[in-house]
Parts: structure tokens; sequence; C-alpha cells
């Protein structure tokens, strides 16, 4: 009765088969799916035996996937975080600083422009009050522009803050996969749902910051940091903090009893990407920005002292500087009135030698933090130079990343990815075998009662 065994595993084989591709349609659309294959058998015949063979069998379900496209996703996935969180602050930054308006350059040429004003007639209290007016003006500008990064610092730490709860649940999610996918291994449980599951988990962990991956034999994984830190072993997973001490908090990765200190200018990532921004271009452009100011008004103020107002007084600072406040940095004594400004050299009526010295400030230099030695009239220029080539740079690395990482999701679903016409062929084709096995078995069937016609 070997045709009907046949006849009935061949069935078998095919409705399992028809179940498998069935899924892979049901989920044509499911984000992360990798698709199903069955592999078939054939069942040899027994010792001694003269039989063709005994049918076939459901040797395994297949998983379409390739290691090396999912690290390649994994990796562009870190990219991409990367560039894409710093971009929106870079961008900002730059329109702020770049803006006619709005722009420290604006407040320095209109201060300079109302000295040199002042210098037709330095009697004149319209024009010594305009001198007024314009430095108070420009110190609204370094104010404004200042608190912009104080905002982005804000902005940065908070979002850093709210990446940690996400990455520690992921971590955890990962480590929990983990455990049931080598359970249901070992059972004989088909894991592909739990691996899928898994390899979301780890894509979304990517793009917080780089990891390697590496299979192990049970059917977990182990992730680490790129540095080598490990993040997940087994069902073990570690937790990230940031730790505060006497400076900025550090980033803090606790594994068991072990316990690393990260560079998170170095982990890659969003979490990289935005502590790199914060560490390497905004707090020292923000830090320059003070510069200037400071060493603005220390020039200014120490001009003024050196010379008499109009009363024959020695001269009075113009600006108080507070490197403390966000708001208030740069300001000017509200006290302060327009005959109080020593534009005299000698305390002679009229005299604009002092007012002179003042004007030459413009063409001195100042050491700013992120560029260096710097003219004053030239220092916003080369702040925001800087800053676009900065933004420059990263939207061109932005872009490449969006490129590989677009490459890489396309290499995934040519090898792991449902094709809805490859799958129509085999749901035609696993039909066709399935009526066939059926056909066979009626034929097997007819067969039967023809043998036992013939002992009636």
């Amino acid at each position: 009765m070997s045709i009907l065994s046949n006849a009935l595993s061949g069935s078998i084989a095919a409705q399992t088969a028809l179940n498998t591709t069935s899924q892979n349609i049901a989920n044509l659309q499911t984000k992360g799916y990798t698709r199903q294959g069955v592999l078939l058998n054939a069942m040899a015949p027994g010792l001694g035996s003269k039989q063709a063979g005994e049918g076939v069998q459901v040797g395994g379900l297949l998983r379409f996937s390739d290691s090396y496209k999912n690290q390649q996703m994994w990796r562009a996935a870190s990219d991409l975080g990367a560039h894409s969180q710093t971009q929106p602050y870079l961008s900002q930054l730059e329109r702020v600083m770049g803006d006619d308006k709005s722009g420290l350059s604006n407040g320095v040429d209109e201060f300079f422009k109302a000295l040199n004003a002042a210098g037709v007639d330095p009697t004149s209290t319209p024009l010594r009050q305009q001198v007024v007016t314009a430095a108070n003006s420009m110190s609204q500008h370094f104010n404004s522009i200042y608190n912009v990064t104080a905002n982005q610092r804000l902005s940065v730490r908070q979002q850093r803050d709210a990446l940690l709860p996400s990455m520690n649940q992921t971590l955890a999610n990962i480590a929990r996969l983990n455990e049931g996918i080598a359970g249901a291994a070992a059972g004989g449980t088909n894991t592909s749902a739990l691996v899928d599951e898994r390899d979301m988990a780890i894509d979304q962990l990517a793009s917080m910051v780089s990891i390697e991956v590496i299979d192990q034999p049970d059917g977990s994984r182990s992730v680490s940091m790129r540095t080598g830190q490990p993040l997940v072993v087994g069902n073990l997973a570690s937790t990230v903090s940031l730790v505060s001490t006497a400076g900025d908090p550090v980033l803090t990765l606790k594994f068991g009893n072990s316990q690393f200190q990260l560079d998170d200018t170095k982990v890659g990532g969003q979490m990289g990407g935005l502590a790199d921004y914060d560490k390497n271009i905004l707090q020292p452009l923000q830090q320059s920005i003070k510069d200037l100011a400071e060493q603005m008004a220390d020039k200014v103020n120490t001009q003024l002292r050196a010379g008499f107002d109009t009363a024959g007084n020695p001269g009075k600072d113009l600006f108080s500087f507070n490197a403390a406040s966000t708001t208030g940095m740069l300001q000017i004594d509200p006290a302060f009135q327009a005959s109080d400004l020593a534009f005299s050299a000698d305390g002679t009526p009229g005299d604009s030698a002092n007012l002179q010295q003042l004007i030459t400030i413009k063409n001195q230099p100042v050491t700013l933090t992120s560029i260096g030695s710097v003219l004053v009239g030239d220092a916003d220029t080369q702040l925001v130079g800087k800053l676009g080539i900065d933004s420059q740079q990263n939207q061109a690395l932005l872009k490449t990343a969006t490129t590989i990482r677009q490459q890489s999701e396309d290499d995934w679903k040519s090898t792991s990815g449902v094709n809805q016409d490859e799958e129509a062929i085999n749901l035609v084709e696993f039909q066709n075998m399935y009526q066939a096995n059926m056909k066979v078995l009626a034929v097997a069937n007819n067969l039967f009662d023809a043998t036992l016609a013939m002992f009636n």
C-alpha cells in the first residue's frame, strides 16, 4: 500500500507548503517580516525494499535571511541616527546666526556705525544717544543668540535623557526574546516570528547606538557596543544611564557586577550624534559667543575709562558682563546716560581722540574658543562660516547615510522580503501538487476496490 502512503505524504507536504505560502501572503505588508519556505525531503525505501521510496516529508521550515545583510542594515541605522538627530539643530543655528537682522554682525556693525556717526559732532546729544541705543541693541543680539544656544543644549540633553529609558527597554526585550527563541528552538517550535521581533528590536537599538551582533549556537544573539562593552548576552541585559559627576553627566553602562564608563561622543547612533554635537560643535560655539561678548565689553569699557565725558569727568563702563546668565549675559547700565560717553581724550569739549580709539576696536583681535584669534569685525562671519561648514558636512553625511540605509533595506528585501508574484506562483504550484496527490489517492482507492472485488 505504498501508493497510498506516498500520496498521503505528498498531500500533507503540499498542505504545509500552502500554509507557509498563505502566511507569507498574509504578511505581505508587515514591516520586518521575513518570508518562509518549506524544505521537502524524499523518503528513501527501507533496507532491502524494492519500492521506489516512502514518499516525501517536510524536512523543516526555511527562513530566508542573510546575516550579512542584517548587519549592513543595522550599521546603516546607526549612521543615519547620528546625523539625522543633529541636522535640525545645525539648521536652526545657521538660520539664526546667518540672519541679516538677528545676527551678531548686525549688532556689532550698527554699534560701530553709531560711533562713526558721533565723530561728526562728539557733543551732539542725539548722536551720543544713538551710540547708547546701538550698544543696547548689540547686547540684545548677543543675549538672544546665546539664549538660543543655551536652549539647544537643554533640548539636546533632554533628548538624550529621553533615549535612555527606550534604550534600556529595548535591551530588556532583546534579552527576553533570546530566552524565548532558545527555548522554542530546543522544543522544535518554529521561531521565525520571534526572530523577526528580535531583529526589529535590534534595528531600533542600532539607531540609538552603534552595535555589534553575534549569533550563538542556541539561536540567541549577543549584542555589544562597537567598542566591545556587552549589552545583551543570552537572557541578560545591561542598563545604561547618565551618572552625574563633578562635571558633565557621564554615560555609564552596567552589566551584572561590571560597570563601564563610555565616551558618549563615540557610541554612535542618536546618542552619539547628540553628544558629539553638544560637545564638539555647540559648546565651543557657545563659549566663543561668550568670549566675544566678554572681550568686546572689556575693550570698550577699558577705552571709555581712558577718556572723559562731556563734563570732564573720567569715563565709566558702558557694558556689564555676566557669564552665568543665559538671558542677560551682556547688558548696559540702565543709569548710563549719553553724556557719560567718554569721547574726549583730554577733557576738552568737542575732542574725539578717545572716540577714534573706540572705533579702532572693530579691527582689534579677540581670541575665541572655536576659531582662535580673529578681528572683532570678522568674528561673527568666521563663526557663521564654521557653522555653515559643519552643517554642510553633516548634510552630506546624512544624505550618504540615507542612501546607504535605503540600499541596505532593498538588499534585505531582495532576500527576506515577500514577493507577491513569487508567492502567487508558489500558491499555484503547491495547489497543483496537492490536487495531483489527491488524484493518486483516488486511483489507489479504485485499485484497492478492484482488488477486493476480485474475491467477491
